[in-house]
């Protein structure tokens, strides 16, 4: 990577995320936005994009590759941009649907023969496995991923894993979700997902609908969605970082697509046994105000941040946001 202090940054995923998170970096001095590609192209300029003219371009024509002067498009976008670009580390703003996709982008970095850091958001515990499946493949490679470094899991679990320290023993690890969006458009991908954790659906079923059917379902809902007992990754970071078993993590919430308040406020309760013997719960809640874009890509870059600094060292494989404290990012 490269050794002055700012990081250079890619963002692979040009959707309601892959966008906030341009917005979230464009003020930071320790890391710059030089690369991005979506399904159609990608854009690399070496001293930086611009935030407001990328999205401008991919919401007026439909990918980032007609970015002037810096854009190029591509089916192999992803391909091309590592051929292309000098990046140091990349933010996986991805949908992983289908839900084997972030291990086969994985195995695109490692068959490409780049060196550095990679952080995703991702939800699923079967995505989480299947990247640990690879972890030597990422190690032997000279990769350093972080997974799992979103809100949740991410920025939840890492407090659960520091709330537990109060525990002799974990009895349960809750974490609920609320989240308000004025449109579920601009965050489509993220929508499907949460679609697919219902009763009745399934990820293949989700990724298949259209965006009318998507809208349909929506109106008979009231653009609400309630989720009970989702298959979240905060269940497998836990249990891998020694705290408790993944049956003793529940995930649920509720996500309003038509409104940007949330419907409840975002929290995760740790209850468990303290060494004299006390039955206690520990509860950690975010502010109403934070987005879900600024709670799952805040963490993002500060994890990558501290992904940088493990690659500095030599330290090159997979890890997880429950196992490793993130760096704030200036």
């Amino acid at each position: 990577m490269s050794t002055n202090q700012t990081m250079k940054v890619g963002i692979l995923g040009f959707g309601g995320l892959g966008q906030a998170a341009t917005k979230v970096l464009a003020p930071k001095q320790e890391m710059d936005w030089v690369a991005a590609a979506d399904l159609k192209g990608y854009a690399y300029c070496e001293t930086g994009l611009e935030p407001q003219k990328a999205i401008a371009t991919y919401h007026q024509q439909g990918s980032i590759g007609y970015l002037e002067p810096h854009g190029t498009l591509s089916n192999h976008s992803i391909k091309n941009l590592l051929e292309t670009a000098q990046v140091d580390g990349y933010f996986l703003a991805l949908p992983n649907l289908p839900n084997t996709f972030m291990a086969d982008v994985a195995r695109q970095f490692i068959a490409s023969g780049w060196k550095g850091v990679l952080v995703d958001a991702l939800k699923r515990t079967s995505a989480v496995e299947q990247l640990l499946q690879i972890r030597r493949e990422l190690e032997t490679a000279g990769i350093t991923y972080m997974t799992g470094c979103g809100a949740t899991p991410g920025l939840l679990t890492a407090a659960a894993a520091v709330a537990a320290q109060s525990y002799h023993e974990i009895h349960q690890v809750k974490i609920t979700f609320g989240v308000g969006i004025a449109n579920w458009e601009a965050y489509r991908a993220t929508i499907r997902e949460d679609i697919a954790h219902l009763p009745g659906f399934n990820v293949d079923k989700a990724k298949a609908m259209s965006d009318a059917e998507v809208e349909a379902f929506l109106d008979q809902t009231n653009g609400i969605l309630t989720l009970e007992n989702m298959e979240h990754a905060d269940d497998i970071m836990l249990e891998l970082a020694g705290i408790c078993s993944r049956d003793q993590v529940t995930v649920g919430g509720v996500v309003d697509t038509r409104n940007p308040k949330k419907p409840l406020s975002t929290n995760v309760q740790i209850t468990g046994r303290t060494f004299e013997g006390k039955i206690s719960t520990h509860t950690f809640t975010l502010g109403d105000e934070t987005s879900m874009a600024a709670n799952v890509c805040g963490p993002a870059f500060g994890y990558l941040k501290a992904g940088f600094s493990l690659h500095r060292r030599g330290i090159h494989g997979l890890f997880t946001a429950a196992e490793i404290m993130p760096h704030f990012v200036r």
